[in-house]
């Protein structure tokens, strides 16, 4: 069944704070639907002059994103695992890119994949003490492309590698020591903290914020924009590779895979 944009993804507005809400239970597994809703949300939120900061958070319990809907992946063909890459590598690049207000990434639970993809997208990344983070594509038989071209940059190559290549999940307090996420809150306290930061940023001028931050995104854009349209191409090479096909075949069907 094909999921319905406002049933996935909530935009709501409260004073001067825009909320895009992911709603996909049980895991908000990444669809094209939902993407496509996300980058939708944001370009509203571009549009509206009242709305002077975004968040981006999930109504799901113990859930940010588990990231792509394997059946995105399995058994299609090239062009069909590209058009999902646009849209969550260069559309919504580009929908943050020209949002004109800051974001911020409420990261209550689990945050894998294509989710951390959507996380790291925005300006600021808060998580609760309960968080958790990681790169698992690698263990069924994919990359996390993009993470290729931002994660060294962040962490740097050695450290970046590790994460990257390993899978392994990482706690709230890691991200927070290598600088992958701003700060991190109890649990409890991690609406709070939002709301803390909105209103640090709505007492701002909002044209002032406007354009300092396209300043700032053209500072730091280089050839990252670049970067994650090769990402795209790398991403879709490997995926429908015989090896990846396997390793996603034997996670649906939880064995080992044979590689």
């Amino acid at each position: 069944m094909t999921d319905k944009p406002d049933d996935i993804v909530s935009y709501e507005l409260t004073g001067n704070v825009a909320r895009l809400t992911l709603r996909r239970p049980p895991v908000n597994a990444l669809s094209l639907e939902l993407i496509r809703a996300v980058v939708a949300g944001f370009r509203r939120a571009a549009a509206d002059p009242n709305a002077r900061v975004v968040v981006l958070a999930s109504a799901v319990a113990k859930r940010f994103s588990a990231g792509l809907d394997l059946d995105i992946l399995l058994g299609k063909p090239a062009a069909s695992v590209r058009e999902f890459l646009q849209a969550l590598y260069i559309d919504l690049y580009d929908a943050q890119y020209d949002l004109g207000k800051p974001s911020i990434a409420a990261v209550g639970g689990a945050a894998r994949g294509g989710g951390m993809t959507m996380a790291v997208s925005c300006d600021v990344v808060l998580a609760s003490e309960s968080a958790t983070f990681g790169y698992p594509e690698i263990d069924v038989g994919v990359i996390p492309a993009i993470h290729y071209a931002h994660l060294p940059r962040i962490v740097g190559r050695h450290r970046a590698f590790e994460l990257l290549f390993t899978g392994r999940v990482f706690s709230a307090a890691e991200a927070h020591e290598l600088g992958v996420v701003n700060r991190v809150v109890a649990d409890a306290e991690l609406e709070a903290e939002v709301d803390r930061l909105c209103q640090q940023f709505t007492a701002k001028s909002a044209t002032v914020l406007r354009m300092g931050r396209a300043a700032f995104m053209r500072q730091i854009d280089l050839d990252y924009r670049r970067s994650i349209a090769n990402a795209v191409e790398d991403f879709c090479n490997v995926a429908t590779s015989d090896e990846a096909q396997e390793g996603l075949r034997a996670f649906v069907e939880k064995r080992p895979p044979k590689w």
